[in-house]
């Protein structure tokens, strides 16, 4: 089973996660996991890490740490994920290893696709393709700019934004190779989250 989901944590990690994380991790439908915590010491952050460090290994899930790439160097993780006002990816190299992943957000833009490509990125994060619970006031991007982000390039398209059960499909038919999904799965009023994750499928 290929593995086409890139989990974006909860904005806020309370002590049930740790469980709910292991449940649908089982899934193996998930290639990376996002931890995106706002408002939070890098102390605290580095303790979550680390717990969360030992599950995404058992589960041969890659760790990514949102904006801090020092923190992703302190815990070991697998990358770090860049929005466009946070460190330069350059920077981003310098403290992590040659191997560590690090990726990028686009938006919509071509203009920040052409840049990303240039700074050979390891994924181009696009959207928000939906109205997003996690970032209401996201701009929006049209599905179109998939297909033209692949002819310029073979670096992985991570797809983001408002991404359920009813919208999915469309994005994998226009090309995208993961999708990035967070309020879905931890914020679902109407299952848990070990099967929400069930409710994605390639075919």
């Amino acid at each position: 089973m290929r593995r086409f989901i890139y989990l974006i944590s909860p904005p806020k990690i309370d002590s049930g996660f740790y469980q709910s994380l292991k449940e649908v991790l089982t899934s193996k439908k998930v290639k990376f996991f996002q931890l995106r915590v706002k408002h939070c010491s890098n102390s605290r952050l580095i303790e979550i890490a680390k717990r969360i460090r030992v599950i995404t290994k058992k589960y041969k899930v890659k760790l990514i740490i949102n904006d801090l790439p020092l923190v992703a160097k302190r815990v070991k993780a697998d990358g770090c994920h860049l929005g466009q006002t946070d460190v330069s990816v350059n920077h981003a190299r310098k403290l992590l290893k040659k191997n560590k992943i690090i990726g990028t957000t686009c938006h919509g833009s071509k203009k920040l696709i052409l840049k990303a490509i240039k700074e050979n990125v390891n994924y181009i994060a696009l959207g928000s393709f939906f109205k997003s619970q996690l970032k209401p006031s996201a701009k929006k991007a049209q599905k179109k700019l998939i297909i033209w982000c692949k002819k310029k390039t073979n670096v992985p398209i991570v797809a983001i934004g408002g991404i359920n059960n009813k919208n999915y499909k469309n994005l994998i038919r226009c090309g995208v190779n993961y999708l990035a999904i967070s309020s879905y799965i931890w914020n679902n009023p109407r299952m848990k989250p070990s099967a929400a994750i069930r409710e994605f499928k390639l075919k």
